[in-house]
């Protein structure tokens, strides 16, 4: 794919694109940004085919895939909430959850999603990506804009609390 092979990309489309739809819908239910993320992964994937470092760096394709994903959905997050206009009687309705608690929710019940949503934002979002993503140390860090000791401390401390919470 990185000498712009393009049986190579839709190889790779083929195999990732239906993983990527349902992780992408997992932490946003608009169907039409999910599609603009994909699309725009995509696109960013062919064009920086070439630049991917691999397992020399310490990276899985799928990895390196989802970040540029994750860092998509959160420019098209970022998109909404700057042209989105607050609504009039803002201070008067209740706050609905974010899509990603509302996805967490669905994900993860019980005890289990009890003590996860009670955790620091910070806690919770490193243990999200690494356990339920699947995403490495590396991964994370990149995905989160953190240097690695951060998420591997965030990781622990995470871990610590939801025992904690479990017990």
């Amino acid at each position: 794919m990185a000498k712009g092979d393009r049986v190579a990309f839709e190889e790779l489309y083929r195999r990732t694109a239906p993983w990527m739809a349902v992780r992408l819908s997992r932490r946003c239910v608009d169907e039409q940004i999910v599609a603009e993320v994909m699309q725009e992964t995509y696109l960013a994937v062919w064009r920086a085919a070439g630049a991917f470092a691999g397992s020399a760096a310490g990276g899985t394709a799928v990895g390196w895939l989802w970040t540029i994903a994750a860092r998509r959905l959160v420019d098209a997050f970022r998109r909404r909430a700057h042209h989105a206009e607050p609504p009039l009687a803002a201070a008067s309705q209740p706050m609905a959850p974010a899509a990603e608690e509302e996805a967490l929710a669905a994900t993860v019940g019980g005890d289990v999603g009890d003590a996860l949503r009670r955790l620091a934002p910070e806690l919770r979002q490193v243990l999200q990506a690494m356990v339920l993503d699947g995403l490495s140390v590396r991964e994370t860090a990149v995905l989160l804009g953190l240097p690695e000791g951060t998420v591997k401390t965030r990781a622990r401390r995470a871990r610590i609390a939801m025992r904690k919470a479990l017990a």
